[in-house]
């Protein structure tokens, strides 16, 4: 098996893939995103995984760099905003 190794303080890359999500790189490598979801700024890592979600968007990028400042979301919150996804 291979892993790739990323150099933890390599600066990100950020670039709008869509109209609210923005994706980051890291050292050409692909290394999360963060989406808008019409209320907070949810962050994913490189593997898909939700990190928190977040008032800011420059508190959602943050997380990505390892310095996370994360919110607690109950779990009717939760539930409210994946089931509004999938009626959409």
């Amino acid at each position: 098996m291979s892993s790739t190794s990323i150099r933890p303080h390599a600066p990100l890359n950020w670039k709008q893939a869509d109209d609210f999500v923005h994706v980051a790189t890291r050292d050409g490598e692909f290394a999360g995103f963060v989406e808008f979801d019409g209320t907070e700024y949810i962050v994913h890592d490189n593997h898909g995984n939700e990190l928190g979600a977040f008032a800011a968007s420059s508190d959602a990028r943050r997380a990505l760099d390892g310095t996370p400042r994360r919110t607690n979301r109950s779990i009717a919150r939760t539930l409210r905003r994946h089931l509004s996804r999938a009626r959409s």
